[in-house]
């Protein structure tokens, strides 16, 4: 079983500027509620028992968040208000499964996990992209169950409009396993409408090998500067590795960007009740 998950936070969250520019976006408000906990509630939905958050100097914040004792215990003497007891509560719960790696610089995701190596216990484990919000349906809990029928690597996919593709990564398929499941051939960064291979975008929920990190200490820093995760996967495949393109169910969310941000409030807030 997947026990472990790991959520870069290292970013800069330019695409949310100004309000990045003091504030880490993982802690932003969606519908009243930080937007990490929405990732949290999905792990610990999914069976997860143990969260790894990589972070900066710079995203201090995040940590202090969840280990803000001494302002609760004070204003739960002050207050006696039971919500906020009950924050507290949380947060704590919260706390015991997380721990903190850093990433000091912006090296890409890649190098983000591979500062993870020394913790991973297992042969797979989770990584969920922080900006991907996905409701209704819990989409890690699917992805370990596939994982589990096949003992292969899973990415989360989704069908987009053909005229996007550019924005997305790219499945190019090789074989259909069932209606919500296919073997991957290859991971296309933002093709041209022309050259896509299809219309299925990686989302940012990934099971991943133990064995991806040896991957990643050989490559070199890609466009940007940056250890790109997707050349790792891509690799990897290349070794007949399995990997399979998973089609989720629920609703997705790109709280990442400015208007994404904004329209993730509005939606979450039609759908309150929302079950996972």
């Amino acid at each position: 079983m997947i026990k472990q998950a790991i959520i870069p936070l290292a970013g800069l969250g330019t695409r949310l500027l100004p309000l990045t520019s003091v504030f880490a976006k993982e802690l932003l408000p969606i519908n009243g509620k930080p937007g990490i906990e929405y990732i949290l509630d999905e792990c610990v939905q999914a069976g997860i028992k143990e969260i790894i958050f990589i972070i900066s100097d710079k995203k201090k914040m995040i940590k202090d968040y969840f280990y803000n004792d001494r302002f609760y215990k004070k204003i739960i003497r002050k207050k006696k208000d039971q919500r906020i007891n009950q924050e507290y509560k949380k947060i704590k719960r919260f706390r015991k499964m997380i721990k903190f790696v850093y990433q000091n610089k912006p090296l890409g995701t890649g190098d983000a996990i591979l500062k993870t190596k020394k913790y991973i216990k297992d042969k797979f484990f989770l990584m969920l992209l922080p900006d991907d919000l996905i409701f209704k349906k819990n989409c890690s809990k699917s992805m370990i169950k596939v994982h589990k029928k096949f003992r292969s690597s899973v990415i989360a996919s989704m069908n987009v409009n053909k005229k996007d593709v550019s924005r997305w990564g790219i499945f190019r398929l090789s074989k259909k396993i069932n209606r919500d499941n296919f073997l991957i051939k290859d991971v296309i960064e933002k093709p041209s409408i022309k050259h896509a291979p299809s219309n299925k975008a990686v989302i940012g929920r990934y099971i991943l090998p133990k064995k991806i990190f040896f991957k990643l200490s050989k490559l070199k820093p890609g466009k940007g500067g940056e250890i790109h995760i997707t050349d790792a996967i891509q690799s990897l495949i290349n070794d007949n590795e399995m990997f399979i393109a998973h089609n989720f169910l629920g609703k997705y969310l790109d709280c990442g960007s400015m208007d994404g941000y904004i329209k993730s409030n509005l939606e979450i807030s039609k759908i309150w009740n929302y079950v996972w």
